[in-house]
């Protein structure tokens, strides 16, 4: 099948073109034709496999008739919902490549940057708004959004939205919107309770799960290291040294250990660059584009990028910490071997984790290989420390001086 069978006018065939897309994935081949026939859709899908563009391409179409401004200006008809300020960011790209050739509009809202500038935008009218939950319910409530005109709801990577206590935000922005409306729900993985959530909005929803969710991308090879937690880092500078080479994302579990490695590598002369919550936007919008124009080549982060974020020929992902999740382990390595290309996942496993491979091996249903020759190996009799509680000081049963006394407290 090609674009051209999906029923895409030529200004947007056009754009698919130079964006080098040839022929549909097949999420997208199967969820555009649904959401041109207007139904609300599920679709559960791994990252890497080209949902932006699913969800993209067909609420373009549909708005093409209703490009040109009217005397009132434009109104906001479609509405994208994303957890992270850098997945919506990677949206927007994606929205404002594909409507290139057409006089739609689209514009982004997030926190963490000033509000002003986005409500100057938003005063000029948009077509198509793309959003993360606090950021909109501000600007709503100070009247500089409006949802009246809703055509077409996107909640995308829902997972991770109610994962991250964004379902009452969620449920607050599609009341504020027409009753009748297209809602489409993109998912990494379809737990519980976005099966349960989804009921609550979506009106007799069409469902389409592309390959196990569960499952790694083809292309990426996947190695675990044991070591000790105390040599993590030098194995990591012994990888960088002599095996892993390129474009390298590592993931660390804290902020805290995402600034203490930066700086250790760049003590070594490694070209690197960090984004963790607790980096103004700017920021971690700056440290990507590094990686982008290779200013850098090693980039760090909190589990906030692993999600969403489109980064062309990235070589390896190293997993610093292991994931407590297993679901987020995928999505970590899926940043690598997108789009048909290889990638290399490391694993640095110490005694605590071990828990965490069991979990991760029993959800991707594949061994992972364990490399054994390294400087730094795990004892296979070490066993996790127990951080044991500190008791009281009081011995138990221990009575007060009042108590003893039984004396009359006012209270």
């Amino acid at each position: 099948m090609s674009f051209k069978n999906l029923q895409l006018n030529k200004p947007i065939l056009k754009a698919i073109a130079i964006k080098g897309y040839d022929t549909p994935t097949l999420v997208q081949e199967q969820t555009i034709p649904l959401v041109l026939a207007r139904k609300d859709v599920i679709v559960s899908a791994q990252t890497g496999t080209g949902k932006t563009a699913a969800f993209a391409l067909p609420i373009l179409q549909l708005l093409f008739d209703k490009q040109d401004a009217s005397k009132k200006g434009k109104k906001i008809r479609a509405l994208v919902i994303s957890p992270t300020r850098e997945l919506a960011l990677q949206i927007e790209e994606d929205f404002k490549i594909l409507s290139k050739y057409t006089n739609l509009r689209t514009t982004i809202v997030f926190g963490g940057v000033s509000i002003e500038p986005q409500k100057e935008i938003l005063k000029k009218g948009v077509d198509i708004l793309i959003a993360t939950p606090g950021r909109l319910l501000d600007l709503h409530k100070q009247e500089f959004i409006n949802l009246s005109y809703i055509e077409t709801l996107v909640l995308d990577e829902a997972d991770l939205m109610l994962d991250m206590g964004f379902i009452d935000d969620v449920k607050k922005i599609e009341r504020l919107c027409p009753i009748e409306k297209q809602v489409l729900l993109f998912s990494a993985t379809m737990p519980h309770k976005v099966a349960e959530f989804s009921k609550l909005i979506l009106k007799n929803p069409k469902k389409i799960q592309v390959s196990p969710t569960s499952s790694t991308a083809k292309g990426i090879y996947q190695i675990l290291y044991y070591t000790p937690k105390s040599k993590k880092i030098e194995l990591c500078l012994h990888l960088l040294r002599n095996t892993i080479k390129g474009n390298i994302l590592i993931f660390r579990r804290t902020k805290y250990g995402v600034d203490k490695l930066e700086k250790i590598l760049l003590k070594n002369n490694y070209k690197v660059d960090s984004i963790h919550g607790d980096k103004l936007q700017i920021a971690r919008q700056e440290a990507l584009q590094k990686l982008k124009n290779k200013e850098v080549n090693i980039l760090i982060a909190t589990d906030v990028a692993s999600r969403g974020i489109d980064i062309n020929h990235l070589d390896a992902v190293i997993n610093f910490d292991l994931p407590n999740v297993p679901e987020t382990y995928v999505h970590r390595i899926g940043r690598t071997g997108r789009a048909g290309k290889t990638g290399v996942a490391y694993s640095f496993c110490s005694a605590e984790e071990k828990k965490y491979v069991v979990a991760i091996q029993k959800l991707i249903n594949h061994q992972i290989d364990i490399e054994q020759e390294h400087p730094y190996p795990l004892d296979p009799k070490a066993k996790p420390i127990v951080h044991k509680k500190q008791g009281s000081k009081y011995k138990k049963g221990r009575k007060s001086a009042a108590s003893k006394k039984k004396k009359k407290r006012w209270y």
